[in-house]
């Protein structure tokens, strides 16, 4: 993993490269699309959850007791940006099955490219939780910075977000809004074109992991 700047970070680890290229292809469909960002979902929340604070416990196994260590405290909250941040959902609670799952909802405006939200439930208490906000794409930082003011509106505090593909001015922005989080990308991209689509990017995480256009 490379620091890029304070609290932001861009994933290394060769799988996770690799899979983010197959991403790329205009040729990869529907099925290959979302099963490889399922996979990226594990790979980016492995590395991000590296910090988990853990707590010792007494177990018995077969041969002794003993102490051993589980993650403490209530654990994660994942809280998905929709719809496209649904796809990293399953990766991580293939990692951590006890989890709890919110959800946001936003919307994009097509001519200003400002997010307006439509819907927002979170695990309760979110106070007390590791928050993993996802979002394959971190564009203009619009949604990203509308999605975290929501959680910290609710009393959230330790809040890390993921994202596949990210533009310089989009992560930068979103650090500025909120430099107390952690922002993890697969790669950092050239930047955005006219349309606010990052390039060169993958297109619409959205309609390719949904089949929709």
């Amino acid at each position: 993993m490379k620091k890029l700047y304070d609290n932001v970070y861009e994933f290394t680890h060769p799988l996770i490269q690799h899979k983010i290229t197959m991403l790329r292809d205009k040729n990869t469909g529907t099925n290959e699309f979302r099963a490889i960002v399922d996979e990226l979902g594990m790979l980016m929340g492995y590395e991000a959850l590296s910090d988990l604070e853990l707590e010792d416990i007494e177990v018995e196994t077969p041969i002794e007791k003993c102490k051993s260590p589980v993650i403490a405290g209530r654990k994660l909250a994942i809280v998905p940006i929709l719809r496209a941040g649904l796809g990293l959902v399953s990766g991580i609670l293939a990692l951590v099955p006890t989890a709890k799952v919110g959800h946001i909802g936003l919307y994009r405006d097509e001519v200003t490219h400002e997010p307006h939200e439509y819907y927002c439930k979170l695990p309760s208490p979110i106070e007390e939780r590791v928050i993993l906000v996802t979002d394959p794409m971190i564009a203009t930082g619009g949604s990203a910075i509308d999605a975290i003011n929501l959680i910290k509106q609710r009393g959230g505090k330790k809040i890390k977000m993921i994202g596949i593909i990210g533009a310089p001015e989009g992560v930068k922005r979103l650090h500025e809004a909120h430099p107390d989080i952690e922002i993890y990308v697969g790669h950092m991209d050239r930047g955005l074109n006219e349309n606010a689509y990052i390039c060169p990017g993958l297109g619409d995480a959205g309609d390719r992991i949904f089949g929709t256009k």
